[in-house]
């Protein structure tokens, strides 16, 4: 079984003059899709797309634009687990789950495990009086999916927050901040919610260990995160950083491991390759786990100058798929 997870990177059926249309997308993209090869597959960044019904009181999307990248391939018939509000796909940044295997549940989570923070912002003009609510941009997507053998599987789908800053009142005037401390707590914020999002998900892996010792996991997506910072290591539950070895049971091992140092980057800024997309698994799906690959022939540096992410019909991240014998 291959289990991947790939970052499309807006994927969307609009266009204009600096976006490529989606006819220029689909090919390349399905050509990665196909590559992957894949029975699960992970995606962040799918747009939803309005339909005739949909107004402001009442929304109604549909996810076109990823329908018409899996037309006529072995995904066109997966079942789908969405992200989701007010019952409709979000306009932007869904996470969706592609399962050839029947999905006997879906969950998603934001802020369930985690009540909002409160965070009182002290470079915002004007300041900030009292203290606001602080969340999470984008919910934890949780599919339980049940294998041929009867056995089930977890699959948990994440997008962690940017590492661009978060907005403080009275701070920016498009993309300049009139300050290098108002810029720094907006760097502060993404921080927060990274991590926040982090902990909601090790929070809810507790849980399904709590149910199911043995269960068996993947979590994967774009974390924004290398190996070794907090995110990563707060899902991961390492042993070294626990130091019980009776958790051992409950820590998640990086399929990156697998990967030749040279070739272990999923994104690349300012010429810096970086691993910001992981798969993380269970100790239960270790002994079955035969070997990993991350298909970044074609990236290209989303930072140089003169060069924007919207221009490249491909994906600034590249997909990560782990192969397992179960």
């Amino acid at each position: 079984m291959r289990i991947a997870t790939f970052n499309v990177e807006n994927l969307d059926s609009s266009a204009d003059e600096n976006n490529p249309t989606l006819n220029k997308r689909v090919p390349i993209l399905r050509a990665a899709f196909e590559r992957m090869d894949a029975e699960v597959v992970c995606l962040q960044e799918v747009h939803g797309q309005e339909t005739d019904n949909h107004t402001s009181n009442d929304p109604d999307r549909i996810l076109s634009a990823l329908d018409a990248v899996v037309e006529g391939t072995r995904y066109q018939t997966y079942h789908r687990a969405v992200t989701k509000t007010q019952g409709t796909p979000y306009d932007k940044r869904n996470l969706v789950i592609l399962s050839e295997y029947e999905i006997e549940a879906a969950y998603q989570y934001r802020n369930d495990h985690i009540a909002k923070l409160a965070y009182r912002k002290v470079t915002s003009n004007p300041p900030d009086a009292d203290a606001k609510d602080l969340s999470w941009e984008r919910p934890i997507l949780h599919a339980k999916l049940h294998l041929p053998d009867g056995s089930k599987l977890h699959v948990i789908n994440l997008h962690l927050k940017s590492r661009l800053a978060s907005n403080v009142e009275g701070q920016k005037n498009g993309f300049s901040w009139h300050s290098a401390a108002g810029w720094a707590e907006g760097y502060f914020l993404s921080s927060i919610k990274r991590v926040g999002q982090a902990l909601e998900t090790r929070v809810l892996l507790d849980q399904i260990f709590d149910a199911q010792p043995d269960a068996q996991i993947v979590v994967c997506g774009d974390f924004n995160a290398e190996p070794g910072e907090v995110p990563v290591e707060a899902i991961a539950g390492r042993v070294e950083n626990t130091n019980n070895p009776n958790l051992r049971h409950r820590m998640l091992v990086s399929c990156s491991n697998h990967i030749a140092e040279s070739n272990r980057f999923s994104h690349l800024h300012h010429g810096q390759p970086n691993l910001l997309d992981h798969m993380l698994i269970s100790q239960s799906l270790l002994p079955s786990f035969l070997g990993a690959e991350i298909h970044n022939e074609n990236l290209h540096d989303e930072s140089l100058p003169f060069t924007f992410d919207s221009k490249y019909p491909e994906s600034d991240h590249a997909a990560f798929v782990g192969e397992f014998d179960l």
